[in-house]
């Protein structure tokens, strides 16, 4: 695997193009939370784990369309450290959100994903 080494203090910026797999998308999905801004999402795969993300997306307070392959996602006004169980135990990776609404709010409360007992 290659390696990039960033030296000095110019911002670093431009465009990346991943594959739309649900292992890459997800995390995607998740880290917006941190943004605070707008985020543009393309080549999304329109799978059920995808929907379930844009719903714990809209239930912690961001605003988020699809259309296509696409999603935006304006987080500025997302309020919620809250991530609603009923979310929570539809999908195990659902676990994603812990570390971005932490490093959000300072605070996160969500229930044990999906497929865990106890």
């Amino acid at each position: 695997m290659g390696e990039y080494h960033i030296v000095g203090g110019k911002r670093l910026c431009g465009h990346l193009s991943i594959y739309g797999g649900k292992n890459a998308i997800l995390p995607m999905l998740a880290a917006v939370v941190l943004n605070k801004d707008i985020s543009v999402l393309h080549n999304c795969p329109r799978i059920s784990d995808t929907f379930m993300v844009i719903n714990i997306l809209k239930a912690i307070g961001a605003d988020v369309k699809m259309e296509g392959d696409s999603i935006t996602i304006d987080s500025s006004k997302a309020d919620n450290y809250s991530v609603p169980e009923e979310y929570v135990r539809e999908m195990r990776s659902s676990i994603i959100f812990l570390g971005s609404v932490l490093g959000r709010f300072g605070q996160v409360k969500i229930s044990y994903p999906g497929g865990c007992d106890g």
